[in-house]
């Protein structure tokens, strides 16, 4: 999970230009990744893979828990839920 203290929190604040489209997104979290496993291991091995992918889906899956299921909740209160009452 994304829960840090401040201090690594300010240490690790991004120094670079914020993404604008998806490929830059992509591209930056590519290159974090990259990063990552040169600074864990210089020869790339299985894993350093599977701590890598394990990263990326639990943000992915903290992303939807705290982003997403909020803007649905509210999308089926203004809209109607699909599943019925």
């Amino acid at each position: 999970m994304p829960y840090i203290s401040l201090e690594d929190k300010k240490r690790l604040a991004p120094a670079w230009t914020l993404p604008h489209t998806p490929g830059e997104l992509n591209y930056l979290i590519t290159i974090l990744c990259q990063d990552y496993m040169g600074v864990k291991a210089a020869i790339p091995n299985y894993a350093i893979f599977n701590e890598v992918i394990g990263v990326l889906e639990c943000a992915k899956q903290e992303f939807y828990r705290r982003m997403v299921v909020p803007y649905e909740e509210g999308k089926i209160e203004q809209n109607g839920d699909v599943y019925g009452d």
